[in-house]
């Protein structure tokens, strides 16, 4: 007789940290589709800051669990990248030995944990790699090095043993390959899963005002201070490109999750602030700490084009955000903004310089138009090939046969 095949999983998610940045966003979509597939979705994660978080992890599509909150994010603004293993861990001790056994454990950010998780031969582990963390972290002195070497080789040994690795780019593919070259040399080919976005929060007409709008965390690998620069610079424009004149009414709003609890987090917005006051363009440029969700599709809805400023950015949901929002994207030529963004279809592919950046945005200012035209090209290209119904079914998928292998 057949074996009966898996249709309702139990299936539990491992996040360090449930708040408003790109990688909790894919984590509560995973959750939210997972759970409209009919599967029995948990999530663990050691800090919900029930003011600082997705709608949906509130509203009971899926339970959420909090483990080891009590344990220190860093030690003097040091040692961040241990804290975020013994929290893990934390976590994933209290699912091993509270909770029964799950079909599948999905986990993200941090691989430590993978090896634990095995521990209980019924559960597969799937890994969803957003980008190697060794590159991300320091290596700039003699200490730093010597601190990240474990933990560089744990990262590598830990993501091997995963039963299924998903990365969000061909981009994060050819990094993971020239990165982990053991597990490279093994054969392992992580499966490419694209981030969504859910683009029916975005039904309402939209506006074109002479608005400007960044969308990132204040942190200064996001690069923002590009689109300070770049908006600046629109100031020396001179000639057939637009009537100076109508600078007075271009504006620029900066906004983006924002954590009182990171050092970096208040010394880079007080930065760009800083550097608005010396470009002498401080009265028309507007900072919002993490906002809403409504309050974020309300600034998209309503401005003329997204500044998505970070360079090689391994991905980035904003740009799929901003055009699902009929809005064109203005992104550096690098990273994932390659495999999303058209250029000049969808938005400007530039090098990541204020000269490229605000050369593109003269032109949607001389030409208000043109980003109609874009906008209406971006919801068409997301609605067809970066909708959560189409993630939610390729994760599903990827689950599913998972959890098959797990019988067979």
């Amino acid at each position: 007789m057949e074996k009966k095949r898996c249709s309702k999983l139990n299936i539990a998610i491992i996040h360090p940290d449930l708040g408003i940045g790109g990688a909790e966003r894919l984590i509560v979509d995973a959750a939210v589709q997972l759970a409209s597939h009919g599967h029995n979705v948990h999530v663990f994660t050691a800090h919900h800051d029930k003011q600082r978080c997705f709608e949906e992890t509130l509203d009971g599509t899926f339970p959420v669990t909090v483990y080891g909150d009590f344990l220190p994010r860093h030690i003097f603004h040091r040692l961040h990248a241990v804290c975020a293993y013994l929290r893990c861990i934390f976590i994933a001790l209290f699912v091993l030995l509270k909770w029964s056994s799950f079909d599948v454990i999905l986990v993200d950010q941090v691989s430590v944990i993978i090896p634990l998780l095995k521990l209980k031969k019924s559960t597969k582990v799937l890994f969803y790699c957003h980008f190697p963390d060794l590159l991300l972290a320091q290596h700039t002195t003699l200490l730093r090095k010597i601190y990240r070497k474990p933990i560089d080789f744990a990262e590598e040994i830990t993501t091997g043993m995963a039963d299924m690795i998903l990365i969000n780019s061909e981009f994060t593919g050819s990094t993971f390959a020239n990165t982990f070259k053991h597990l490279h040399a093994r054969g392992i080919r992580p499966a490419v899963l694209y981030p969504a976005v859910n683009v029916d929060q975005f039904g309402e007409p939209p506006s074109y005002k002479l608005n400007f709008l960044s969308i990132n965390r204040f942190e200064r690998k996001k690069n923002i201070d590009l689109a300070v620069s770049a908006f600046a610079m629109l100031q020396t424009l001179e000639g057939d490109v637009f009537k100076n004149d109508n600078l007075a009414d271009v504006t620029l709003t900066i906004a983006g999750g924002y954590d009182k609890r990171l050092k970096e987090n208040i010394e880079y917005l007080e930065e760009l602030k800083s550097m608005a006051e010396k470009s002498g363009v401080s009265s028309r440029v507007n900072f919002i700490t993490s906002c809403s969700t409504a309050e974020r599709n309300a600034l998209l809805s309503q401005c003329l084009c997204v500044l998505y400023t970070p360079k090689d950015e391994h991905f980035g949901i904003v740009p799929l955000e901003a055009m699902a929002a009929h809005k064109p994207v203005i992104a550096c030529n690098s990273g994932g903004p390659v495999e999303t963004v058209k250029n000049e279809v969808t938005g400007f592919l530039c090098d990541p310089t204020p000269q490229e950046f605000s050369s593109a945005m003269a032109k949607l200012i001389k030409d208000p138009e043109m980003a109609k035209t874009m906008g209406e090209e971006a919801r068409q290209h997301v609605t067809e090939s970066f909708s959560t119904t189409i993630f939610g079914q390729r994760l599903n998928q990827f689950l599913v046969d998972i959890a098959r292998s797990k019988e067979d």
